[in-house]
């Protein structure tokens, strides 16, 4: 009986044996699937961020021109003034009774002007018929002279005390928002301090003032003299706010420095907005996007095509002969968007490999396609989990 049973497993046994070997072994799974995107030369602009601070277009601070106590303050803290409105007034006692002694001095000495005239025609006339002397004459004359050179200095005085008189009200120099008031009613202020009592600045139009490195001066020059890069029309310029949001107006470049900063190696420029909402505040920090230049023939690469490789060099990967994946080492300038401007290793007509680059390996075959169709089989289109199944 066990005879026959072990018999009957090595039949069994047999019989599996060659139902395997009869059976043809399974298919090989097909080449990767990965998006590509056909590479071209195209016009592209040459964009440079960098940092700026807001600065109004015009500021005053206003201080006063005399001594003397603040009686009242006239406008409004954080309001709008114009050019030329009543903002302070100080105390004129001092400056009106110095006035009414000009006056009286000068009416002194309109009447001495009078007598010595007269005292010198008289003299002439007499002078003539050996009257008087030749010295009495001209002691006469001279004496007339003096009292009109006197009436002159009354005068001038006259006008120097109605000028103190009126730096008593003290008025806006120019239009703009007025920051709070440094001094209240009852402080002392003395011509020429060294504390403004306010600040008024101009913010309907603003400057942007950036900063760029010399280097990157001398490179847009030299790219533009070999003619690979050709002057941007007009040097528009977009502001990013410190929120990360853009403002809605271009502004337009005024112009450079001519001397680079000493300390940190940097031009500055200066460009200006209009401010219609008050929305740029002088001080400000914000990125100044600037067209510098237009490239005529530019390799534009997608950036989840470039990547970086352990040494820190930018490498892509592209579909070659056979659609063989083939691996590059590139050189790219700036970003424009969400794209790199390559300046080496990449030519025209390149297949550039942007989706599937998971695992991915230098001479690995595979299904080149457009990178939407990549996309939709990757989130799972109608087969895909039946065939991983």
């Amino acid at each position: 009986m066990q005879k026959g049973i072990f018999t009957g497993l090595l039949a069994c046994a047999s019989a599996l044996a060659l139902s395997a070997c009869g059976e043809s072994p399974p298919p090989a799974p097909p080449p990767p699937a990965v998006g590509v995107v056909t590479l071209k030369t195209e016009s592209a602009p040459l964009l440079n961020e960098l940092p700026g601070r807001i600065t109004a277009f015009e500021t005053a601070e206003v201080r006063p021109q005399i001594s003397g106590i603040i009686r009242r303050r006239l406008f409004e803290e954080g309001g709008f003034v114009r050019a030329g409105q009543l903002l302070y007034e100080i105390d004129d006692a001092p400056y009106r009774a110095a006035l009414a002694q000009a006056q009286g001095s000068l009416a002194s000495a309109n009447a001495t002007i009078n007598s010595t005239n007269l005292q010198a025609q008289r003299y002439k006339e007499l002078v003539g018929i050996n009257a008087v002397s030749k010295q009495q004459y001209d002691d006469a004359v001279a004496t007339a002279q003096q009292a009109r050179a006197n009436v002159a200095a009354q005068r001038g005085a006259l006008q120097a005390a109605q000028v103190n008189q009126n730096f008593t009200r003290i008025r806006a120099p120019i239009s703009g928002r007025i920051s709070r008031s440094l001094f209240t009613p009852g402080a002392l202020v003395q011509a020429g301090q060294a504390d403004a009592l306010t600040t008024i600045q101009r913010t309907d139009t603003v400057y942007v003032d950036v900063t760029q490195s010399a280097a990157q001066v001398i490179d847009l020059k030299q790219a533009m003299k070999k003619g690979g890069v050709s002057e941007a029309g007009g040097a528009r310029i977009q502001l990013l706010l410190p929120n990360g949001s853009a403002y809605p107006i271009e502004g337009r470049l005024q112009f450079s420095e001519v001397t680079v900063d000493q300390t940190s190696g940097a031009v500055t420029m200066r460009a200006s907005f209009l401010n219609p909402d008050g929305l740029l505040l002088p001080g400000m920090y914000v990125r100044a996007k600037l067209v510098e230049g237009q490239v005529a023939q530019a390799i534009l690469a997608p950036q989840q095509g470039i990547s970086r490789d352990a040494r820190g060099r930018a490498t892509a990967m592209i579909v070659g002969k056979d659609n063989k994946v083939e691996l590059r080492q590139v050189e790219v300038d700036r970003a424009i968007g969400d794209k790199w401007i390559v300046t080496s290793g990449l030519k025209p007509g390149d297949k550039l490999i942007v989706e599937g680059l998971v695992n991915l390996r230098p001479g690995s075959v595979v299904r080149p396609g457009a990178p939407q169709q990549i996309t939709a089989t990757q989130n799972g289109a109608p087969g895909a989990q039946g065939g991983a199944k």
